[in-house]
């Protein structure tokens, strides 16, 4: 039952230097890499065939050594645009003021909670402040274990929820070196191109959670949570049908556990229309967690909770992070809170992501290798692969396209089980101008690498 990734075959291809390549590079930056991994070891990945040195960022772009600009069609970090001068501000003001933990009464914290909790459904009463996005979700799951008591965790097959060593027993798409839990079970991926349409992509989802749940049962762990990346992006880029989730979220209530909404990457309004991706699909979450565009680059990140699943909790386990919640973090997810709503980004998201669906799907007729373009707001998916008959994944050819936009100044990325799926998910402020600008270009690599 259990569906980790376990052959060689099954691991994706990724978007990174190969350093058998490093001869290849100019003097400097292969000098640059040499020290880098002299200094920070192994563990590190680069971006890309011939790694970008970036010096500077501003709004939608960054700046290499050279002064060479390129589009960032790819960092939901800098949600806001990099560098954005209201929240440069922000932080700036309270790092010359104060900076220190939630154990002090500061009202800053109060304020940014009920606007946060305000966005969500009247249902989530309480947030509780972390780092990092796998923090977030090592403590969601650290509550939903206690109030459930169960052990049993599911997820879809590509996913990728953290990098503590809990969070990563339930993220597969770290591959193969990163086994998952015997208390997890995993589930297709919510693909109604390979399941046959809309219809029978919910059957087959209905099927697959009861088939998890079942086998986590007679292993004795129990059902403690279903946790949903909301549009799927590690598994390929999946939003719709809007409510394909619903009847999963029922399987997994009836079982006793609790549904996890991880809105790391979907969250503050990308997907358009609404603040959190769950809300496309009708959905209340027992749990939503977020992180990564929270503060525009400054390290904050959250759980949010329904009150109840945190009485006892909150009663019997003293809750305590360091820099959780920090003055000054507060400050830029206020900033960031802010410049959302003053500059309208949720109506840019739906409008200019919109434009580019629209764009792309123009330009895939022409091409052979593209099966779909789908997402929601400023998060598409360009699915390619070997043909449309088969529509077996090319991650290969996802990977040239990758690579020769770098060259052309343009930075997206590639995802999916075999990093076939082309990754567009810029900066919220992402302009008609600059969707333009990565679209001329993609339409000349797709000419010189898919024809």
């Amino acid at each position: 039952m259990n569906k980790a990734f376990t052959t060689k075959a099954s691991e994706p291809m990724v978007n990174g230097f190969d350093h058998a390549r490093l001869r290849e590079l100019p003097p400097r930056t292969r000098a640059q890499v040499e020290t880098r991994d002299r200094l920070l070891g192994p563990g590190y990945r680069l971006f890309y065939e011939n790694p970008v040195e970036i010096v500077r960022g501003e709004g939608t772009l960054l700046f290499d050594a050279d002064g060479n600009d390129y589009l960032d069609v790819y960092n939901n970090v800098a949600s806001v645009g990099h560098c954005h001068p209201y929240v440069v501000d922000a932080v700036h003001r309270q790092l010359s003021t104060l900076n220190t933990n939630t154990r002090y009464l500061q009202q800053s914290i109060l304020s940014y909670s009920e606007q946060f909790l305000a966005t969500m459904p009247a249902e989530i009463g309480h947030v509780m402040f972390t780092c990092t996005g796998s923090e977030a979700n090592d403590l969601a799951m650290r509550v939903a274990r206690y109030f459930t008591g169960n052990q049993g965790i599911i997820v879809t097959s590509g996913a990728y929820h953290g990098l503590t060593s809990d969070v990563a027993a339930f993220s597969p798409s770290l591959g193969v070196g990163v086994p998952l839990g015997a208390h997890v079970r995993t589930i297709s991926a919510p693909d109604r191109l390979r399941h046959g349409g809309n219809d029978n992509l919910v059957a087959h989802m209905r099927r697959e959670i009861r088939e998890a749940i079942a086998d986590l049962e007679r292993h004795g762990f129990g059902v403690a949570a279903f946790i949903a990346d909301m549009i799927f992006s590690s598994d390929g880029i999946y939003a719709d049908p809007a409510g394909f989730l619903q009847p999963v979220i029922e399987e997994v209530h009836n079982a006793g556990g609790l549904f996890i909404a991880d809105e790391v990457q979907p969250g503050f309004g990308r997907t358009g229309e609404y603040w959190w991706g769950f809300q496309r699909h009708n959905l209340v979450p027992d749990i939503m967690t977020t992180g990564k565009p929270m503060g525009n680059g400054t390290p904050v990140a959250a759980a949010a909770f329904r009150p109840e699943l945190l009485a006892e909790f909150g009663r019997n386990i003293r809750y305590f992070n360091t820099f959780g919640g920090n003055s000054v973090s507060i400050a830029a997810a206020q900033a960031v809170l802010d410049v959302i709503n003053t500059e309208e980004l949720i109506a840019n998201a739906a409008t200019v992501g919109d434009y580019i669906k629209a764009e792309i799907s123009t330009l895939a007729a022409s091409y052979e290798q593209i099966a779909e373009v789908r997402g929601a707001g400023l998060f598409v998916g360009v699915d390619i692969v070997t043909d449309r008959q088969s529509n077996t994944p090319d991650g290969d050819a996802a990977l040239r396209v990758v690579n020769h936009m770098r060259r052309r100044r343009v930075l997206i990325s590639a995802s999916g089980p075999r990093g076939s799926v082309l990754k567009v998910r810029p900066p919220l402020p992402f302009s008609i101008s600059d969707a333009d600008r990565m679209l001329e270009n993609l339409e000349v690599v797709l000419t010189k690498e898919l024809h």
